[in-house]
């Protein structure tokens, strides 16, 4: 996270409406001013004192609010229930904007794509793009419009460079239909679940169009399997430990006593990786750092965002020292 500083700040809630179905947005002013470009997202801390990331929407010009959509997830960890039970008038700690996903301006032409909440990293550079005049098609895939937050708006101010995916209206993304329009020398940003942003690289590679055009930021929410529960063991720690459907593998380590470097918490940076010695049970790999080829050896997963899935329960899945 290079030229991040962290810069912790008060905030008030000076607004909060929904966005769409279980989307909240949340309108903080905050007591400092500074500028967030576009891809940047805010570290709010939760009542819990634990850390959650989110993205930033949209900024006001003088730096001094921000807007923030939340999902509402069933499998929460306390981040976003934290948020979604703010109201007008609560004092909130977050961090000044950080970057991890930084909009390159200049590229001959560029393709966004959001899927889900990931529309909430994808706005901001919208909006850039337009203003700018560049040359840009913007996706939003959802798999309903109930679903999506910020559609209308989003639809006033893109018009028709604005396509809209709709998985229950049978015009779902065909992903290499997607890929395969994209010129070579595009630049093509996404947020979105797993899956999708899985589909979009393999095409990307089988196209061979150049790697550093794709960038990406991902959440470590989605993954093939429903979140279930599994143990963990690390016999070299003498450590067992149970990881609920809401709970990451990193935290059940981490409260049992191992010691396990991380960063992100998103499943981007590989750092919080992981020797796996036996697994009874199926890795549900939710990261952005391992190759294809890495994920079908699964001798190794990233502990922030990865877990066990397999029929009926019981699974377990066994470490070496981390």
């Amino acid at each position: 996270m290079a030229d991040n500083k962290i810069i912790w700040q008060r905030g008030r809630v000076a607004g909060v409406e929904p966005a769409a179905d279980g989307i909240a947005k949340i309108l903080i002013a905050t007591e400092q001013s500074h500028r967030a470009a576009p891809g940047t997202h805010v570290d709010v801390r939760i009542d819990s004192g634990e850390v959650r990331s989110y993205s930033i929407v949209s900024a006001a010009a003088d730096g001094h609010s921000v807007t923030l959509g939340v999902h509402l997830s069933p499998t929460s960890r306390g981040g976003s229930k934290f948020m979604h039970a703010l109201r007008p008038g609560d004092e909130i700690e977050l961090t000044a904007p950080l970057q991890n996903f930084p909009l390159r301006i200049g590229a001959p032409r560029y393709v966004l794509l959001a899927g889900g909440i990931g529309i909430t990293a994808m706005a901001a550079m919208a909006a850039v793009l337009r203003r700018l005049g560049a040359e840009y098609t913007f996706v939003y895939v959802g798999r309903s419009r109930r679903a999506m937050a910020f559609l209308p708006e989003l639809l006033a101010l893109h018009g028709e460079r604005l396509t809209v995916r709709v998985d229950d209206e049978g015009t779902g993304l065909d992903v290499p239909a997607l890929v395969g329009s994209v010129d070579g020398d595009a630049e093509f940003y996404m947020c979105g679940p797993i899956r999708l942003m899985d589909a979009v690289r393999r095409a990307w590679v089988e196209r061979g169009l150049p790697g550093p055009n794709l960038r990406y930021e991902t959440f470590g929410n989605s993954g093939w399997f429903e979140a279930e529960e599994f143990t963990v063991s690390v016999p070299g720690l003498g450590i067992e430990a149970v990881v609920g459907p809401g709970d990451s593998l990193l935290d059940a380590l981490e409260r049992a006593g191992a010691d396990v470097m991380f960063d992100c918490r998103k499943g981007e940076c590989g750092l919080c990786q992981v020797d796996v010695v036996d697994v009874d049970g199926t890795i549900d790999h939710r990261d952005v750092f391992f190759s294809e080829q890495e994920k079908r050896r699964s001798d190794k997963l990233c502990a922030c965002v990865s877990r066990v899935a397999g029929a009926g329960g019981g699974t377990t899945l066994t470490l070496a020292v981390p």
